[in-house]
């Protein structure tokens, strides 16, 4: 338009989105599905995801859900955590991770962080099992989550589990393709769990995975997860069933996009590097811990700031110019549902919250894109 200015739009920058391959993958195993008719809750596809993704995480077995909510339910519910039980779990995360323990009529407890890793405090998780032994109510499991793609320091909480004798449920929906020494998130305790959920490092729009060493236990878990129809010629059920078996066309989604999981592990981990050359050495910045033993799947860069310039300066700066950023998780304990559950801690969980930012990691980002956010950010210390 001839004499008037138009501000200029930037195209939106996500803070993880769904990342399709190149290649097609997906829709070659989403078109077998149609040709060989099997759009249901069964079918090659569920098969072949399951066996895929166990292999690639070395366990023994996987069953493929409607979502990392519902792995958790049935790791729970094979655990054989029911009215009352305790249930250790991290207090840094989302909250699909604890509300299961509800659908439980379980107690969760909830544990503070490590600041070395951001993840469950291995010194808290033995102070509130002494606490409840003491009590007379061991705690029937713990629920450990391995916070954007970092890993938490699983030796000693191996070590502690073990030697109280409880069952150890790792909440890997954020790591998936993150090591521990070598070793898969997911497959170090009795059971793991994996989301697909749509900002996740893989996606297959919505989804999740559960799996075990345990083989009976899993195959168990499909029993329930379809709505434990008995083996009989009419409809029966003896159990409580749910309806949380994947689809064969999600799961056709789950293939495709394992071939090219490598690759948005490759780019995130670039994602970071960059954030951290170029914005690391801030007055205030710090980078989430990345530790020697650790090799994360950097799922989202995450930044901590104790200077001038604050979590929220950042957030308002960066949506202005149509940039999506966000504060890390809102500790469980911190939660007004949660809020009448005992928490076992000294806050630095909440310190993480507090100074938190979640950075824009989106691995469809051009290499402008990550230059447009740093300078957005770099404004801000320049104008103090």
């Amino acid at each position: 338009m001839s004499g008037q200015t138009m501000n200029m739009v930037h195209n939106k920058i996500h803070l993880a989105s769904p990342h399709m391959s190149d290649e097609g993958y997906e829709m070659q195993y989403i078109r077998e599905a149609f040709d060989t008719n099997w759009i249901a809750p069964l079918g090659n596809n569920v098969n072949e995801f399951e066996n895929e993704l166990a292999a690639m995480v070395n366990s023994k077995s996987a069953a493929a859900l409607t979502s990392g909510t519902a792995a958790i339910h049935l790791a729970l519910k094979a655990t054989g955590v029911a009215d009352g039980d305790i249930v250790l779990c991290s207090s840094l995360t989302f909250s699909a991770s604890a509300n299961p323990i509800i659908y439980q009529n379980a107690i969760p407890v909830f544990i503070d962080s490590d600041i070395e890793t951001w993840n469950l405090s291995p010194f808290a998780l033995e102070k509130a099992i002494k606490k409840y032994i003491r009590m007379g109510k061991k705690p029937k499991a713990v629920l450990i989550v391995h916070l954007y793609g970092l890993t938490a320091d699983m030796d000693k909480v191996i070590e502690i589990c073990q030697r109280y004798n409880i069952t150890l449920i790792e909440d890997a929906a954020e790591s998936l393709g993150a090591l521990y020494k070598g070793k898969h998130t997911g497959t170090l305790g009795n059971y793991g769990i994996f989301s697909f959920n749509g900002n996740k490092i893989i996606t297959t729009s919505g989804g999740g995975m559960l799996v075990s060493n345990y083989e009976e236990n899993i195959e168990k878990a499909k029993f329930w997860a379809t709505q434990s129809r008995d083996q009989a010629r009419h409809y029966q059920h003896s159990e409580l069933g749910f309806n949380y078996r994947m689809s064969n066309i999600v799961a056709g989604i789950g293939r495709g996009q394992l071939k090219v999981l490598d690759q948005r592990i490759k780019r995130k981990r670039e994602i970071f590097e960059f954030y951290r050359r170029e914005i690391g050495y801030f007055d205030g910045v710090e980078m989430m811990p990345v530790n020697d033993w650790n090799d994360p799947n950097y799922w989202l860069s995450c930044i901590t700031l104790n200077g001038k310039v604050r979590p929220l300066d950042v957030i308002i700066a960066l949506e202005k110019e149509n940039i999506e950023s966000r504060p890390v998780w809102k500790p469980m304990h911190m939660q007004p549902f949660f809020a009448g559950y005992d928490y076992i801690g000294e806050g630095v969980d909440e310190k993480i919250f507090d100074d938190g930012v979640c950075l824009p990691s989106d691995t469809k980002m051009s290499d402008s894109d990550l230059e447009r956010i740093v300078g957005v950010i770099k404004r801000l210390w320049e104008r103090r």
